[in-house]
């Protein structure tokens, strides 16, 4: 079949030369009779390849014509393909398109070649073949393979000929070309999903293969030069309905992106591996054309007027498209910039930014293309998923203080907590941010009903993130986020009596099977033991916390620090004397010397009194034993 197909286009190509040849030597009326011939037959059975070469071997003619000042010849092809005689004479548009673009490729050549000044109405003859064919492509109700002929043949062409005048229906069908032809990625994935068995996996990868070594995908790029171009150039209507197919396109390919990978993962890799070459393009595209869009839509001294609601259709396009960002290009870096500018300046945007997130629902759900089979679906591990609210974590601090409490509390807060526990450190870590983030907002007009959400969210937020401590919890998003809990809620707040409370409970669970390992208290310096790391946040807790609260933390210091073995209350004493003598704090250093002089003798006391047990009879024992309880039941009131 390849040779055939190959011998078939050698012959396409002789035909195409012959006729060229012909053309070049005949009369006018010959050269009418043999043109129209061409522009009947050529095209008919939808060869894309075939119409490539008319152009090509168009450009050759008219250039042979314009050499030999043969310029009659070249009118009379423009009066041949003009619109009028195309409907007419029933002439198969993609070739007439192809032979326009052709035309205007010459006529820029010998312009630059030859150094000619043509007049503006020659030019001008082909644009309007071409907005022509333009305009029957994005008709509805066309035939459906004649339309992709055409919408490919107009994307095709236009990449050959250099600029066109901007118009509506170029635009609109260089967009549809893109999106339906050159990356057709979603209905490629659809077809992979709703595929039953082996046989029609089998049947999808060919498709794809054969997309990617097709002539439409390696143009995918120059195409998405001429949309920015047609689009810098358009009125505001146009410029809306182009992004709009734009922003639908990415999140349907997101929808279908999710599906496919969590069906196909570890079974098709090889098809994910190539559709995964397709979505980049179609990632490169969205970004770049997001790049123009902010342009003119996000700069406020635009002359088309600022349009702040655009960021967030950019910010959500990028988000479905995330999972396939694997460099950060200058105009992806550019567009989310100026996005984020505009959504952390508008309360109203920003409010449309946390709308568009979806719903806790939706993120614990199976895809609606998806068919699992009796398998249960696990968020954690749709990646795509994953992905896209990865991105969202990473904007939302932002804007965090524009977005209003009961929003935070019926939508963010769920997701926030989602996440917290997810197996993805990077995620995790957003999340720990947003929570930070949250914490330390207050710029808003709803502060009392922000403070109380706050103090509401901490308990959950420190109960959440222990649990799962040291597992999932990274140190570090703890670290923060019990530093932004007690710096940030009012003094002597339960939820950070609470924060105190759960921190020492974690550190007794952490230590308990490590606690006479005295090992462990020998490096401990060095060491990176959770229970280490639990240690040195309490202590900084003590320079962290409000004056209300100062009291309490010491007190469960102190008991938590009399339950070590010698060893370890001989370590915990040292770090802490270290603490309070590099400390600068001139109101609490003083009450931490007099307490750290009470713990020592609490810490000496218990020593005393297990050696009293060793040398001692059991009666002079319990005398002893009696007077030291009363001794540090004295002591411990005082701390």
């Amino acid at each position: 079949m390849e040779k055939g197909s190959e011998s078939c286009h050698d012959l396409d190509h002789l035909a195409l030369a012959g006729i060229g040849c012909v053309l070049a030597s005949s009369d006018e009326a010959q050269f009418r009779r043999i043109t129209g011939s061409l522009l009947n037959i050529c095209g008919r059975i939808g060869n894309l390849s075939a119409s490539v070469r008319v152009l090509k071997m168009v450009e050759w003619l008219l250039l042979g014509f314009i050499e030999s000042r043969k310029m009659r010849k070249v009118q009379v092809l423009f009066e041949i393909i003009s619109p009028e005689t195309c409907e007419n004479q029933g002439y198969v548009l993609s070739t007439v398109v192809m032979v326009a673009c052709g035309a205007l490729r010459a006529l820029r050549v010998a312009s630059a070649r030859y150094r000619l000044d043509f007049d503006p109405q020659l030019k001008e003859a082909p644009e309007r073949t071409i907005r022509f064919a333009a305009d029957k492509a994005v008709l509805e109700g066309e035939h459906v393979d004649d339309r992709r002929i055409l919408l490919q043949c107009v994307a095709l062409g236009l990449t050959q000929c250099g600029q066109v005048t901007s118009h509506e229906s170029v635009l609109r069908c260089v967009c549809m070309a893109l999106l339906e032809e050159l990356l057709p990625l979603p209905d490629l994935l659809k077809m992979s999903v709703q595929s039953p068995d082996g046989n029609s996996i089998e049947v999808v990868n060919n498709r794809v293969k054969q997309h990617l070594d097709s002539l439409l995908f390696k143009e995918a790029g120059p195409v998405t030069g001429i949309l920015c171009n047609q689009y810098s150039f358009a009125r505001d209507k146009a410029k809306t309905s182009v992004e709009t197919c734009v922003w639908e396109y990415a999140q349907v390919l997101y929808s279908h992106l999710r599906a496919a990978v969590i069906l196909h993962q570890g079974k098709h890799d090889g098809l994910l591996t190539d559709i995964g070459k397709i979505a980049e393009a179609a990632f490169l595209m969205v970004v770049v054309f997001a790049a123009e869009v902010t342009k003119h839509r996000l700069i406020a001294k635009s002359s088309e007027g600022f349009q702040p609601e655009v960021a967030v259709r950019i910010l959500v396009s990028f988000s479905c498209l995330e999972h396939l960002r694997h460099l950060r290009l200058p105009e992806y870096t550019e567009a989310v910039r100026r996005a984020v500018l505009v959504n952390q300046e508008n309360a109203a945007v920003s409010a449309l930014f946390i709308e568009s997130i979806p719903s806790y629902a939706e993120l614990t759900s199976k895809p609606d293309l998806l068919t699992l089979d009796g398998t249960r679906y696990i968020w954690y591990k749709d990646m795509v998923q994953t992905s896209r609210i990865l991105f969202y974590l990473r904007v939302i601090p932002t804007c965090i203080s524009l977005i209003p409490a009961h929003m935070i509390q019926d939508k963010l807060a769920s997701i926030m907590f989602l996440y917290i526990q997810h197996s993805n450190e990077k995620v995790t870590r957003a999340s720990h941010s947003v929570v930070v983030s949250f914490l330390s907002s207050g710029k808003d007009t709803d502060q009392d009903d922000r403070m109380a959400l706050k103090e509401q969210l901490a308990f959950y937020y420190i109960k959440r993130t222990l649990e799962a401590y040291p597992g999932v919890t990274p140190f570090e998003g703890l670290a923060s986020g019990v530093a932004a809990l007690t710096r940030h809620l009012p003094a002597g707040s339960p939820a950070i009596l609470f924060c105190i409370h759960s921190l020492i409970v974690k550190a007794k669970d952490l230590c308990a099977s490590k606690v006479q390992d005295k090992s462990l208290w020998r490096s401990w310096e060095g060491s990176t033991e959770p229970c280490k790391k639990m240690l040195d946040l309490l202590l900084r807790l003590i320079f962290l916390v409000d004056i209300q609260s100062f009291p309490y933390l010491l007190k469960e210091l102190a008991e938590f620090v009399s339950l070590l073995p010698k060893e370890g209350q001989d370590v915990l004493l040292d770090d802490m004397h270290a603490h309070v003598a590099e400390s600068d704090d001139v109101t609490r250093k003083p009450v931490l010397v007099s307490w750290l002089q009470s713990l020592s003798y609490i810490s000496s006391q218990s020593t005393r009194r297990k050696s009293l047990d060793k040398d001692a009879d059991k009666d002079a024992d319990a005398c002893s034993v009696g007077s030291d309880q009363l001794s540090l039941s004295r002591t411990m009131a005082r701390l």
